[in-house]
């Protein structure tokens, strides 16, 4: 068995409010250690998928979707 499914194992063991303790640290620690990511970080990409579409019959066809 895998160190995720016996952790899982275990924490679906615990009491409810134990449970979304235990979330809430596990959210609290990812959220320290990620770095806050710009929006602006996203700029150009999937340029090479969209290089060959026309960008006014793509914005049509998303609008008819």
């Amino acid at each position: 068995m895998s160190t995720y499914s016996t952790v899982l194992t275990q924490v679906l063991k615990l009491a409810s409010d134990e449970q979304m303790r235990l979330v809430s640290e596990l959210f609290a620690r990812s959220t320290i250690l990620s770095p806050k990511r710009s929006i602006l970080e996203l700029s150009g990409l999937g340029k090479e998928i969209l290089h060959e579409i026309d960008a006014g019959e793509y914005v049509n066809q998303e609008r008819d979707s």
